[in-house]
């Protein structure tokens, strides 16, 4: 496949730009700044419609790795979400996009992680904007074809976790092992991530991942 990755320099991007590429796909990594990147990339914004039109002709699916919260110039992942639509429209391909726990449920009558009272403050920002993300996507257009996966409690830069080669998917709950913890390393979300590149199961649908 011929994969567009926004956020290519970031945790989450940075796994899947490597699983990607180690499977044997064409990755064209696109970030803000791509002087880190081991490989050429692009230099881009999702908020730049036009670059995005233009970036993502001929690609077969377009990944978002960055984060939901404002950024210092006050854009927002939101804000970005119809030139999304306008690309996939476009050129018929498949949205991919790195979620949030925060929007998930701790069980199936529970509240959402974001709303239980341990939920730390600092993190708030982040989940409740990728919550409104996930709201835009399952409004898309029926001819929109989108998957949102959102990872474990755990996960992040500081917890990279090892490269195990197994996961356990689940939909809207969080995933939780027998001691009740919820992690998931950056490698084997990444993994999760491109098996559903490689074999869609979750058309148009959020799910979750983690040990």
């Amino acid at each position: 496949m011929r994969l567009v990755l926004f956020g290519a320099t970031g945790f989450a991007g940075g796994a899947i730009l490597r699983e990607a590429k180690r499977r044997g796909h064409e990755v064209i990594g696109v970030a803000r700044n791509v002087e880190s990147l081991a490989e050429p990339g692009r230099a881009g914004s999702l908020h730049d419609e036009q670059f995005v039109l233009d970036v993502t002709a001929g690609a077969d699916a377009l990944l978002v790795a960055i984060p939901a919260r404002p950024m210092p110039d006050d854009t927002k992942l939101l804000d970005a979400v119809p030139t999304l639509f306008a690309a996939a429209e476009r050129h018929g391909l498949r949205i991919g996009v790195v979620g949030g726990a925060g929007s998930l449920h701790v069980s199936e009558d529970g509240p959402r992680v974001i709303d239980t009272p341990g939920f730390p403050d600092e993190f708030k920002p982040e989940a409740g904007a990728h919550a409104e993300v996930l709201a835009a996507f399952q409004r898309a257009p029926a001819e929109v074809d989108w998957f949102y996966l959102s990872p474990a409690g755990t996960f992040g830069a500081y917890a990279p976790g090892e490269r195990t080669g197994s996961y356990r998917l689940g939909g809207d709950v969080l995933v939780t092992d027998a001691d009740g913890n919820s992690a998931i390393g950056g490698d084997d979300y990444a993994i999760a991530f491109v098996d559903e590149l490689e074999k869609p199961a979750h058309r148009r649908r959020r799910f979750t991942v983690g040990y």
